[in-house]
């Protein structure tokens, strides 16, 4: 059995790497991209690898609803997480679906594999322990 594949799309570089980091050692298969397109260049199944079921994206993705539509019709039976800048006294609504969740800055890396965890559970095989 393969852990499931975690698709994390930053234009940050650090972040990405930082997140993908704890993702695997999470025991789950996470892999970054720095755009909505790049994402689009994975294949949604591969041999030796498990099925990609979380997009984790970092931004405003959400100006772009036609490639949003792409990547869930690609990747279908994927899950769909939200990181959107916090901050901002007169923010607007989160946006609809195909979010499943919506987290908003600042948040920890720890919050967010928390929700991921929540999101694509792994199976009890392949679950690491979280005590360091």
């Amino acid at each position: 059995m393969w852990p499931p594949r975690i698709l994390i799309m930053s234009p940050d570089q650090r972040s990405r790497a930082l997140l993908r980091a704890e993702l695997r050692e999470a025991g789950y298969d996470a892999i970054g991209a720095s755009s909505l397109t790049t994402t689009l260049r994975y294949p949604p199944d591969e041999p030796d690898r498990g099925p990609v079921r979380l997009f984790i994206v970092d931004g405003d993705a959400a100006a772009a609803p036609a490639l949003l539509e792409r990547t869930r019709a690609r990747y279908p039976g994927s899950r769909f997480l939200l990181i959107r800048p916090g901050a901002a006294a007169a923010r607007p609504p989160d946006p609809p679906r195909p979010w499943q969740r919506v987290l908003r800055r600042p948040i920890t890396i720890g919050e967010i594999v928390a929700a991921a965890r929540e999101l694509v559970p792994l199976p009890p095989e392949l679950q690491v322990s979280i005590d360091r």
